[in-house]
């Protein structure tokens, strides 16, 4: 099996990347970050018609017709910029709630996280992801605003689940996954950056072994988070999707916490960036899977392989 890129899926990294280098540079994120997460919905409206949401969605029902493959690189993307908002739960929903492939539409989901839904205020539908794995709307006419560790992800408490939420889907996990992924690339090539620039005792820090140690166990975890992901997006096997976010998880957090530590001190300051990818990131690996939900299902399939 040949798991290298395509042309046509280099194409596609490619002008996401350069998307969001237009319409969410590090102004833009800092914006975001004053507005306490609060989303831009001129900017969701535009990844909307660049085909965001509609990614998966048939061509006769205005779709682009790609699968999880190119979908995955896309969320990666979004992952490497930090961009807000409940990306992965509108995407799921294009093609059964109004308005959500075309970005016209802000979805969120109760049941990414535990008694807590994201961007509650921002969202026009709420759904619930039930054990039929179909978006099922529900009337949510309040919710308590609770303290979120990322300054980028408002989170409300419910008072009450709306519905019995099924099994997590598939794709949700997996493109949280690719978040992950993107956040721990973005972690690793800043952390290198900051090595080669920075002089200490008349020489780059990243000269120093531990530094440079830190940094290559920074790009192993990664790339090694990557073969996972990019592997369960072509197989699409729940064991092997369990598996790919648990590596993911752990290439963004300790990812993060490495490049605050060869960032030193400046890290920690609230105008660098990093402190952001690990606040995200934690937050991430409670989203639809958590990290001993997922050990459960790795544990499963090896008992039941013997």
């Amino acid at each position: 099996m040949d798991f290298r890129l395509s042309d046509d899926q280099r194409a596609l990294r490619r002008g996401v990347r350069e998307l969001l280098a237009g319409r969410f540079g590090r102004e833009a994120l800092r914006a975001a970050v004053d507005r306490e997460g609060g989303l831009d919905r001129k900017l969701w409206r535009e990844l909307g018609d660049a085909g965001f949401f509609a990614l998966r969605l048939p061509e006769d029902e205005g779709g682009a017709g790609l699968g999880l493959p190119e979908a995955v690189l896309v969320f990666e993307e979004v992952g490497r910029v930090l961009l807000p908002g409940p990306l992965v739960a509108t995407h799921l929903a294009a093609g059964s709630v109004p308005g959500a492939a075309d970005g016209t539409a802000v979805v969120t989901a109760a049941s990414e996280l535990p008694s807590l839904v994201q961007h509650f205020e921002d969202a026009d539908t709420v759904v619930v992801f039930a054990s039929d794995g179909v978006p099922h709307r529900v009337d949510v006419p309040e919710a308590e605003a609770v303290p979120s560790l990322d300054p980028l992800t408002p989170l409300h408490r419910l008072p009450r689940p709306p519905l019995t939420p099924g099994p997590p889907p598939g794709a949700a996990v997996l493109l949280t996954a690719a978040e992950q992924l993107g956040s721990a690339a973005r972690s690793t090539e800043e952390a290198v950056r900051h090595a080669k620039s920075r002089v200490q005792f008349g020489r780059p820090v990243g000269g120093f072994q531990a530094v440079g140690h830190l940094c290559a166990e920074m790009l192993v975890r990664t790339e090694t988070a990557r073969a996972a992901v990019y592997a369960a997006a072509v197989g699409g096997d729940l064991t092997e999707i369990a598996g790919a976010k648990l590596l993911a998880d752990e290439a963004a957090v300790r990812g993060a916490r490495d490049c605050l530590q060869v960032f030193g001190g400046m890290g920690f300051t609230w105008e660098s960036d990093v402190h952001l990818h690990l606040k995200r990131a934690l937050l991430r690996a409670r989203r639809w899977l958590t990290t001993a939900r997922a050990e459960e299902i790795q544990a499963q399939a090896l008992a039941s392989a013997f």
